[in-house]
């Protein structure tokens, strides 16, 4: 059990960040840091609960963050610049909030007396575009310059380096986390199983790029929080390691996906293809084998419960999306 902590997370509003609102409330103080892009603490019902603070600010300015962090024991790090449209509509930007926005968290961090624990969020896509059962000692892999797809990874990639030479340096109990694929009620932005759902939904035709091929291991939420509570709880020991977080057993192909989809929401709609402009990842799954050792970390959640659970709730929140 995780109690009487004061834990500022980055990136609060969104769907993982609010997410682990609901799960860390009850007992602590949390400190909600977010510029507001994506908002999906509206539905959680969490707003003006006595534990919660929301600070609209953003990782760029240094200044708010080292007083909105002031006394916190935990910092959780997810604030970044993601989504596919991002990295080709504003690199910069990209480059600049995921790189350098990490670097003021962790300067932030760095002046709080008890810090206890960061968690910082890096990303599956470091493995690059055939990352197939990779583990967290394969090599990361980038695209050449110019590809705007790889300037995600690469600032992500930069910031997880930037989070272990503090650890090393400066003493902060660091872990990072790579994630793969999340996925579940609250979603809010981009995200294959969301925007499938929410067009199923609506009998709308299901746009699948390229031949359908590329596969993905899917990760419901609940557990994507559940290893964010093992890494508080298991800090002492936990500290200095990376971990791959994901569900290996969900891997499915995209239009396999997009199939299971219309099925289970009894949809209407049809599927149909378009060509995939760019570069696309062909295949992402995790090992986590390292996370199962150290954290004790189990998905439970299955691909079929999971988007039954989803679909369920994009029904119900239509109207507010």
């Amino acid at each position: 059990m995780i109690k009487g902590k004061k834990i500022f997370i980055t990136g609060a509003t969104g769907f993982i960040g609010s997410n682990l609102c609901k799960r860390l409330i009850e007992d602590n103080e949390i400190v909600a840091y977010d510029n507001g892009r994506r908002d999906a603490l509206k539905f959680t019902g969490l707003i003006g609960h006595k534990n919660l603070k929301v600070v609209k600010g953003d990782i760029l300015d240094e200044e708010m963050l080292r007083k909105s962090i002031e006394g916190c024991n935990i910092v959780i790090h997810l604030a970044a610049m993601a989504g596919v449209h991002s990295y080709f509509e504003q690199p910069v930007k990209t480059m600049e909030v995921n790189a350098i926005g990490t670097y003021n968290v962790l300067k932030a961090a760095q002046s709080l007396k008890g810090l206890e624990l960061f968690i910082n969020f890096a990303t599956s896509e470091m493995y690059g575009v055939n990352a197939s059962n990779v583990k967290e000692t394969d090599e990361t892999k980038q695209g050449p310059a110019g590809d705007f797809r790889f300037t995600y990874s690469v600032s992500k990639l930069a910031a997880e380096h930037i989070c272990f030479a503090f650890a090393k340096q400066f003493g902060i109990p660091m872990i990072s986390l790579r994630p793969f694929n999340i996925y579940g009620p609250g979603q809010v932005g981009e995200g294959a199983i969301q925007i499938f759902a929410r067009k199923a939904i609506k009998d709308e035709d299901l746009i699948v790029t390229g031949d359908g091929s590329t596969t993905r291991a899917w990760c419901y939420i609940d557990d994507m929080v559940d290893a964010i509570i093992l890494c508080i709880e298991k800090r002492d020991t936990a500290k200095g390691n990376l971990f791959n977080i994901g569900n290996p057993d969900t891997v499915v192909t995209t239009l396999e996906l997009a199939k299971k989809i219309v099925s289970i929401s009894s949809s209407k709609s049809k599927i149909k293809f378009e060509p995939h402009h760019g570069t696309d990842i062909k295949d992402r799954s995790p090992v986590i084998s390292k996370a199962k050792e150290i954290l004790g970390y189990s998905p439970k959640v299955g691909l079929d419960e999971g988007i039954k659970m989803s679909i369920e709730w994009y029904k119900n929140n239509a109207e507010e999306l």
